[in-house]
């Protein structure tokens, strides 16, 4: 650990200095066989993601995915059961000197599903992505017979695919004990 300027550093192995950590919060949410997921625009990068997002000061995990489903997708939605926490190390995409640590719940919404959504990837409209520092997201539904891994781009996000196709129904019952 380093000392720089009263604040906590620590190098990583490609000589970047850690200074923080980002807490993010995500959401998988079932809807018969279909799983949701976010087509997103990053400062001129695609990626699909399950919706959420990051914890603010003096919000815990459970109001935190409460309050960023109901910015991206205007649902409220009950939290139910925890699937995963980050247990590795995993820097940021998008800023280097951020670690990242992600937790999943399944959620479910409390009326019924008024989205919008579109049937394929990163189906936005050109005003959506003209800015190539902005950001836009779209919501889209994937069949959870063919739903895997590879449909999800962020790390974590993979590992997670993994573990609820291994462990769930798509009606979210637990096959086994995890």
């Amino acid at each position: 650990m380093k000392n720089t300027n009263n604040s906590m550093s620590e190098e990583t192995s490609s000589g970047v200095a850690l200074k923080a950590f980002t807490i993010r919060v995500y959401g998988i949410l079932l809807n018969g066989s279909r799983i949701l997921v976010s087509d997103e625009y990053v400062r001129g990068n695609f990626f699909t993601k399950f919706p959420g997002g990051g914890m603010e000061l003096g919000e815990g995990t459970r109001e935190c995915l409460k309050r960023e489903f109901k910015e991206e997708t205007n649902l409220d939605v009950e939290i139910g059961e925890h699937i995963y926490t980050t247990d590795y190390y995993q820097v940021s995409a998008f800023n280097p000197s951020q670690q990242i640590v992600s937790i999943y719940y399944f959620v479910k919404p409390i009326d019924k599903i008024e989205l919008a959504t579109k049937t394929t990837p990163f189906d936005f409209e050109p005003e959506q992505i003209a800015d190539p520092k902005g950001q836009s997201e779209v919501f889209r539904w994937i069949d959870w017979e063919s739903f895997s891994e590879e449909d999800v781009h962020l790390p974590i996000d993979k590992k997670v695919a993994i573990i609820i196709k291994l462990n769930f129904t798509p009606h979210a019952e637990r096959l086994i004990s995890l």
